[in-house]
């Protein structure tokens, strides 16, 4: 059965890197971006590096870029911003895209592990993002069935104004067409009339 530790990668200036290497370590393979709403754990990811580091824990970061272009700039750029604001001192990797056909290899591997699992919150912001998409019209066929509701929403609504207004034309004692708007040919008050 494959493992991590048989896979390569580029660290951030292109050199191949053996995941061998991290063979004795405990890892927590992350991608991140530098300009989304979640760049702020980074604070959260330097800390547990610098608590367990020393007991064989390692945090091997790949930016990715997939995401709303959320990591822009170089991997060197990336790398300056990481250590200047949030001071990481665990590996940073070569921006890679983690998604779709074009997705590193170990990040596909990762992906078919049985289990694989991004934990409770994980799941709770994957479902977020579906439901925003699916608001958004994103979900694949929704632009049909998003005017389809909208049109029906409106529909209903001048059917309910169109039944309260015959209720209290009714009400009135006003019928006919000059009753559907309260007032007879001339603007005066229907019942008036």
């Amino acid at each position: 059965m494959k493992t991590v530790y048989e896979f390569s990668v580029k660290d951030r200036k292109g050199k191949d890197v053996s995941l061998k290497e991290y063979a004795n370590e405990v890892l927590l393979i992350v991608n991140t971006a530098t300009q989304c709403g979640f760049t702020p754990q980074y604070d959260e990811l330097e800390k547990l590096y610098e608590k367990y580091h020393s007991q064989g824990f390692v945090i091997l970061d790949f930016p990715c870029n997939q995401f709303g272009k959320q990591a822009p700039g170089t991997d060197e750029k990336i790398h300056e911003f990481c250590k200047l604001n949030f001071g990481t001192e665990f590996p940073r990797f070569k921006k890679i895209k983690v998604n779709g056909p074009d997705a590193d290899p170990l990040f596909k591997f990762l992906q078919e592990q049985k289990g694989f699992a991004v934990g409770r919150r994980g799941a709770r912001l994957a479902e977020g993002q579906r439901r925003r998409r699916r608001d958004r019209g994103q979900e694949p066929g929704r632009e049909r069935r998003t005017e389809r509701e909208r049109r029906g929403r409106v529909l209903r609504a001048l059917r309910q104004r169109a039944d309260r207004r015959e209720a209290a034309d009714e009400g009135r004692g006003l019928h006919g067409a000059e009753g559907q708007h309260g007032r007879d040919a001339e603007g005066g008050n229907a019942a008036e009339a």
